[in-house]
């Protein structure tokens, strides 16, 4: 059996997010905080991990596991990275973890002293991979790298399509704009698109509500597709289109208040709001 766990369904920054003194982050209680976006993928005795955060620890016990075998990255940007260095010799003393990145990933991990020194002392074994490869972890679980479009500082940007025995799953946290994903993947609507992709349940980038979030800061500058679009270019869930939630939301993102009237219209929609710590069989 292959079993995924949502390990956060937070943007980079996590809920509550530093230097936040608006309502979205006071007064929180513990169960309202939010990790950065993780999944966990447990195959048989084999632990993956796609996203190291900095908030390792505590997603190691929501998924209830203690060591990882691999590890995947979709890119560089630090809510997705910055836990790479809990696997070093100062904390998990970790040997020989796969870390499953692209080219530009490589290169980065290269020009990065504390990572490459990692790489030297065997605490990862790099693999690469690219765009449409097929990786056969097992027999059961396969990944796949999707090139996307998103802010390339420092590396490309690549979701991942999971296939297990029974159901497939695409993670797609992060990206700049449906148009240019679409357009890029030559499919004219996102449902020709996951029905392409033959996935049965999609985690979308859901950072966003609207852009009115952003307090006036230039959209250009965070891109992402707001929610509201994308439930505007989809419609409601019809039979037959694979299970769709929202993730990597934002602190500000009104869908954190399940009596919010973003809310509201999600659920109209037939479309949803994932969950930290939910559970998928593949």
């Amino acid at each position: 059996m292959v079993e995924v766990t949502l390990l956060g369904i937070a943007q980079d920054g996590g809920r509550p997010q530093a230097g936040c003194t608006r309502p979205c982050c006071q007064g929180l209680s513990p169960s309202d905080a939010a990790f950065p976006v993780a999944l966990g993928i447990t195959d048989g005795d084999t632990n993956h991990l796609i996203e190291a955060t900095r908030c390792l620890g505590q997603q190691l016990t929501i998924w209830g596991q203690t060591n990882i075998d691999n590890v995947f990255l979709t890119h560089a940007h630090f809510g997705h990275v910055d836990g790479l260095g809990l696997f070093g010799r100062e904390t998990m003393n970790a040997k020989n973890v796969g870390l499953y990145i692209s080219s530009e990933m490589e290169h980065l991990v290269d020009r990065t002293p504390q990572w490459s020194l990692m790489v030297d002392q065997g605490v990862f074994a790099p693999s690469v991979f690219h765009d449409g490869d097929v990786i056969q972890l097992s027999s059961s679980l396969t990944i796949q790298p999707l090139k996307v479009p998103h802010r390339d500082e420092l590396s490309d940007m690549h979701a991942f399509i999971l296939r297990g025995p029974n159901r497939s799953l695409l993670f797609l946290p992060d990206h700049d704009t449906w148009e240019e994903t679409l357009t890029r993947h030559h499919a004219s609507t996102i449902r020709s698109w996951l029905a392409s992709l033959k996935v049965d349940i999609a985690l979308v980038d859901g950072t966003f509500w609207s852009s009115d979030e952003l307090a006036g800061r230039n959209q250009d500058k965070v891109p992402h597709p707001p929610v509201s679009q994308t439930l505007e270019m989809l419609g409601s869930r019809a039979e037959g289109d694979p299970a769709l939630h929202f993730i990597h939301l934002n602190h500000t993102n009104p869908l954190y208040d399940p009596n919010s009237e973003a809310s509201a219209e999600l659920t109209r929609s037939g479309w949803g709001v994932a969950a930290q710590g939910q559970r998928f069989t593949l």
